[in-house]
């Protein structure tokens, strides 16, 4: 349960959306992700959390590098895609156009706008996400673009639900 007015708050900030992807052992995944930004100007950082419930979480688990797809207003229906869609029961790029890195990760060739990190560190302090760090190691811009944002959404369903999730840490009690 958030904290009174903590939806409200987070709401006005309305933050931009991007479509993670990644693979391990040639399994792909990707989802849609609202929680994320620079952590460090130099050397370059990335980080963004992912929910735990999600298929694109258990793949990360164990991968080390991910594409982290910058989102358009031009964007939604890819949105929509890997937002609503459960990676554990569908193949969220069969009919997508995309081509592989050489350590295996998807990039979406209509999200041109993109970063290519390694990870260097996951955080799990309980929550319902966890925090992943990647250090930059390339930058693909097509140019300025307006980023599309959860209010510009609508109603969206997510795959899975927060209580779905894989791993659920305990806190201690009083």
């Amino acid at each position: 349960m958030s904290a009174p007015g903590l939806d409200d708050l987070m709401g006005s900030v309305d933050s931009p959306l991007i479509v993670v992807t990644t693979s391990a052992e040639g399994e792909q995944a990707g989802c849609l992700v609202g929680f994320h930004s620079q952590a460090s100007i130099d050397p370059e950082h990335y980080c963004f959390w992912l929910s735990k419930a999600n298929h694109t979480y258990r793949v990360a688990l164990r991968s080390d590098h991910f594409a982290v797809h910058f989102l358009t207003t031009a964007d939604r229906e890819l949105a929509r895609h890997f937002g609503s869609l459960s990676g554990s029961d569908t193949d969220k790029f069969a009919g997508l156009d995309f081509a592989l890195t050489e350590d295996g990760v998807p990039l979406l060739a209509d999200l041109p706008n993109r970063l290519l990190v390694e990870r260097i560190a996951m955080l799990d302090d309980g929550g319902d996400h966890v925090c992943l760090t990647g250090r930059v190691d390339s930058v693909e811009v097509a140019g300025g673009f307006t980023a599309l944002r959860l209010s510009q959404l609508g109603d969206l369903t997510p795959g899975h639900n927060a209580e779905e999730r894989a791993i659920r840490l305990q806190r201690p009690t009083d």
